[in-house]
């Protein structure tokens, strides 16, 4: 059965908001350099990913599932090398 148009909506916002996570974190990962990227930022930026994420699962919404599961992914890596490279 073909998803919904709504739900297409939804799918394609969530791979462009999560996306926009991937050159941020590749960079970071590649040059190791952490020093303009805000900790406190990250760390607050992740516990509210989380919370949709767990709105997501709730409302059983893959869009929503889908995005943020990626974003969080690419946010703790960030957050990672934050706290190993400082």
């Amino acid at each position: 059965m073909p998803a919904a148009p709504v739900e297409l909506i939804g799918f394609a916002a969530a791979t462009l908001t999560s996306l926009c996570w991937l050159p941020q974190a590749w960079r970071t990962i590649r040059t190791r350099d952490t020093r303009a990227i805000s900790l406190w930022t990250q760390v607050l930026f992740a516990c509210g990913v989380v919370l949709w994420l767990a709105y997501g699962v709730l409302i059983v919404s893959w869009p929503v599932i889908a995005a943020n599961a990626m974003t969080l992914t690419l946010v703790l890596a960030i957050i990672g090398m934050k706290l190993r490279f400082g």
